[in-house]
């Protein structure tokens, strides 16, 4: 069996929050992500707005979509 993939790390900033907890994300490298909130951010209600800081785990397989694990204060 082949062990879970390896996520990719980076950090940016919200510029457009959308539907359903998902958001555009804008990285520090300047590429454009679509980020959806994690598991933990919904159970403890975490909010999220435009021109916060975050970080967002993204799948080596597909750089355009991930999840956002952390809100920087």
């Amino acid at each position: 069996m082949a062990g879970k993939e390896e996520k990719v790390e980076f950090e940016g900033e919200v510029v457009e929050a959308l539907s359903n907890g998902k958001y555009r994300v804008v990285l520090d490298n300047g590429h454009e992500a679509l980020g959806y909130t994690a598991g933990k951010m919904r159970r403890y209600r975490i909010r999220i707005l435009p021109g916060d800081r975050v970080q967002i785990e993204l799948s080596s397989y597909d750089l355009t979509r991930g999840r956002i694990v952390y809100r920087h204060r």
